[in-house]
């Protein structure tokens, strides 16, 4: 008769398999990012820069691949308090970079996806 299964022990196994594989998408990511010059203009955006990545699941935002290989939510708006004294659209424009921790079993869906747009960001330039 087998030795019973140890739920503790599988566990911990399966989050060491994850944790050293983002730890592994992490390098990867910085690598590609460092290969594109100059990093692509978000698009929509006026000061942002970054590659978007698809989203897992709905209540995430925008999620872009930063230059430097982290990822970020992309936060867009108006300062309304501005906006109220300069009819400048551009001047009142805000545009934040968010960084995003996500855990490490996320993490390696979102780098996985970040590597396909970015390589193919890469191919077709």
């Amino acid at each position: 008769m087998p030795d019973p299964l140890d739920p503790m022990q599988e566990r911990a196994i399966a989050d060491a398999v994850v944790t050293r594989a983002a730890q592994q998408l992490r390098e990867q990511l910085k690598r590609v990012a460092a290969a594109i010059d100059p990093f692509p203009a978000f698009p929509g955006a006026v000061f942002a820069y970054g590659i978007e990545v698809e989203p897992i699941g709905t209540d995430q935002g925008c999620v872009i691949l930063g230059d430097d290989g982290a990822f970020y939510e992309l936060q867009i708006g108006v300062d309304a308090a501005q906006a109220a004294i300069d009819s400048d659209q551009v001047g009142t424009r805000y545009e934040e970079l968010v960084p995003l921790e996500v855990p490490p079993a996320e993490f390696v869906t979102y780098a996985h996806r970040a590597i396909v747009s970015a390589t193919a960001y890469l191919e077709n330039r």
